[in-house]
């Protein structure tokens, strides 16, 4: 299974919330806080990403970076210990 993790460019977003309704996982949320341009920013805000990176594609000002894993399982992290 594959897992993924999103980073935000805090700066440089601008909380159109496009990363937010493109998420099919509901996974991004804004941030109660405010960037140096006033803006609240996008962030994680569960551990469910795919790593789908439908919220890259459709930021307009490119401020996400998705992040693609593969999930571990019990038996495989046995296996190699």
């Amino acid at each position: 299974m594959i897992r993924g993790t999103v980073l935000v460019a805090t700066e440089i977003c601008k909380a159109c919330e496009l990363c937010i309704t493109a998420c099919p996982q509901a996974c991004l949320e804004l941030s109660s806080q405010l960037n140096s341009k006033g803006y609240r920013y996008a962030q994680l805000k569960n551990d469910s990403c795919t790593g789908c990176i439908n919220c890259a594609i459709v930021c307009p000002d490119s401020a996400i970076t998705v992040y693609r894993q593969l999930k571990t399982m019990k038996s495989d992290a046995q296996k190699i210990s």
